[in-house]
């Protein structure tokens, strides 16, 4: 069996699934695709790969800043599509955003809901993902139907992230039925959580 080398390092997130997807699609025989990446984001995300297309992959670390990625492709998946543009967070990552509110800050309420929007909004852009967000109280109100900001939240949880709400507030509010993104959380995991944080930010 032949085997494929991808190179990827230095390369940023989605490149290396990317590159490794159109090597992977290319391949016209069964072998060994061998992906060299410079961090474990990558690593991660390239295992999610191999495994969305029910093959064995494999990681090894050489160096600091060299990890090898090694999938044995034992059969041809029937279709292989470019990887999407998705950054799985850090798996060490240790960042928890804590929301209990629907609107920011003290002052004007409508300002506030403004406020939170755009801050839900700067926390989908950060280089790396927060692994958790956690809505309880008046933030349950962001997860459910009417949210402005659930596209957002709904961006992050396809890229990895937990979203969890309370399950006590959602009810307390009337909205267990329309909870739109995310899990359902209880204050136990939600101190969990917390206590598990290497950072917490709340707004």
């Amino acid at each position: 069996m032949s085997t494929i080398l991808v190179e990827a390092r230095g390369d940023q997130c989605p490149i290396p699934v990317v590159k490794a997807t159109r090597a992977l699609r290319e391949m016209t025989e069964p072998g060994v695709l061998e992906v060299h990446v410079d961090n474990d984001i990558a690593v991660q995300n390239l295992s999610r790969m191999a495994a969305g297309h029910h093959l064995k992959a494999e990681s090894r670390q050489e160096e600091e800043k060299h990890f090898v990625v090694t999938v044995a492709v034992d059969h041809l998946p029937e279709t292989v599509e470019d990887a999407p543009a998705v950054c799985a967070p850090a798996a060490g990552g240790s960042l928890v955003v804590a929301v209990d509110t629907d609107s920011m800050g003290r002052g004007n309420d409508e300002l506030g809901k403004v406020l939170i929007k755009g801050f839900l909004y700067a926390v989908s852009q950060l280089p790396q993902l927060p692994r958790t967000i956690l809505f309880y109280n008046g933030g349950a109100k962001l997860t459910t139907e009417g949210s402005d900001s659930l596209e957002d939240l709904k961006n992050m949880e396809a890229q990895g992230v937990e979203i969890l709400t309370c399950g006590t507030c959602l009810n307390y509010y009337g909205l267990t039925e329309k909870l739109a993104v995310g899990g359902v959380s209880n204050m136990y995991t939600i101190v969990e959580k917390l206590a598990g944080a290497g950072k917490v930010i709340k707004p």
